[in-house]
């Protein structure tokens, strides 16, 4: 199993790196290439959800994504370390327990449920977590470490 670690401080700019980081790992790890648009495009929007949280929250810690290779999936993960953010978001797409955690401040409620609904659109694998803690958005996808690479 095959891990990248990316930090990045919470400025919009980054995003593009993140994406094309992505883009290159899964691309690496066997993710079909008709499908490396969707993982650019649903990392772009979790990283920038991320982001956003931190600005808005006034959280100075770096946005985490850890790009996951591992036998027959391919998976990412963006955390952000602001306590409680997406709860009522991460509730709409099923998360247990996500009303116990305390509300992240006003982070434009509709745009964190706009981008969740656009990454649940992109991904078939996904998971969202929100806790004290921070937040989580999981996604992965079919890989073939043994395909050739374009």
């Amino acid at each position: 199993m095959a891990t990248v670690e990316l930090l990045f401080s919470a400025q919009p700019e980054h995003v593009r790196t993140a994406r094309l980081v992505a883009a290159a790992v899964a691309r690496r790890a066997g993710v079909d290439e008709a499908v490396l648009d969707e993982v650019r495009l649903a990392v772009g929007e979790a990283c920038s959800r991320a982001v956003g949280l931190h600005r808005s929250n006034g959280v100075t810690t770096p946005v985490r994504v850890v790009l996951t290779e591992e036998e027959k999936t391919f998976s990412i993960e963006v955390g952000d370390e602001v306590p409680g953010a997406g709860v009522a978001a991460a509730d709409a797409v099923g998360v247990p327990g996500a009303r116990d955690a305390a509300p992240a401040e006003d982070f434009a409620d509709g745009e964190d449920e706009m981008g969740l609904a656009v990454i649940r659109g992109l991904v078939d694998d996904v998971e969202v977590s929100a806790g004290e803690d921070g937040g989580t958005i999981r996604m992965s996808w079919p890989a073939d470490p043994d395909a050739p690479l374009a």
